[in-house]
């Protein structure tokens, strides 16, 4: 396959490349300072998106795989995510999600075949409190893919949307906000996960091979949605329990 990857530099971005070159995939790597062999890519930028077009029809004369994974970690109690950060993490995670989608959407409908996939995050599917930022963009990513997804299946392109827990990654050096308090107890989450960004490339590429269009790519991130819809309200309790301990952390 010929694919574009990115976020490639690190983290998941990073794995997922290994993967698909491992397996003799053809990759175009590309982030903010562009990985060796591959392509500088700001996914908040049209022009960008423009080159890496120009690129793969230079190179490639096509493309398979559209690979929306750069993003960016944030979040924070409602009072105390100011709105220049919802504007922040809203134009990396969202926009460029759909920047991407925009730039190869024609491509990929005038050669009848190919996929996108975006990376959105469990916090799509479940939504704990302290993260109203982070939650609701990756539920639009969630929102978006789905949309896409019918829009493009009479063109024969497909959309997948990935939602992994918590795993071992550098994310956490992209966090910005004001609510230390939050961003310690996700810092530890990921710290702690015996998951690695290697773990769920591997699932994710299991996924894409499939054609799923969701990829729930771990069990605890598989077990938060089947608690969420199985038992509503074993779930809201168990949220309201979080939000009680952080009020009780103001104290």
């Amino acid at each position: 396959m010929r694919v574009l990857v990115t976020g490639a530099a690190s983290g998941l971005g990073a794995a997922l490349v290994r993967a698909l070159v491992a397996r003799g995939d053809e990759v175009l790597a590309t982030d903010l300072d562009a990985p060796a062999g591959g392509l500088r890519l700001d996914i908040r930028s049209d022009d960008d998106w423009t080159t890496a077009l120009a690129w793969v029809q230079e190179h490639w004369g096509g493309l398979d795989l559209l690979v929306n994974n750069a993003g960016v970690a944030g979040g924070g109690r409602i009072e105390r995510t100011s709105m220049e950060d919802w504007a922040w993490i809203t134009e990396i995670n969202l926009f460029g999600v759909v920047r991407g989608t925009r730039a190869f959407v024609p491509m990929l409908k005038a050669q009848g075949s190919g996929r996108i996939v975006n990376v959105a995050s469990l916090a799509g599917l479940v939504h704990p409190p302290g993260m109203g930022s982070y939650n609701a963009v990756k539920a639009a990513v969630v929102a978006f893919s789905e949309t896409a997804g019918h829009e493009l299946a009479p063109y024969g392109v497909g959309v997948s949307v990935v939602c992994p827990s918590y795993f071992r990654t550098n994310l956490m050096t992209t966090m910005r906000g004001e609510d230390a308090d939050v961003a310690a107890k996700i810092a530890a989450m990921v710290d702690e996960s015996p998951l690695t960004a290697d773990d769920i490339a591997a699932a994710v590429l299991a996924g894409v091979d499939a054609g799923d269009d969701v990829i729930v790519p771990d069990q605890p991130a598989r077990d938060a949605v089947a608690l969420k819809h199985a038992d509503r309200t074993s779930y809201d309790t168990l949220m309201r329990q979080t939000a009680a301990r952080m009020k009780e952390r103001e104290q």
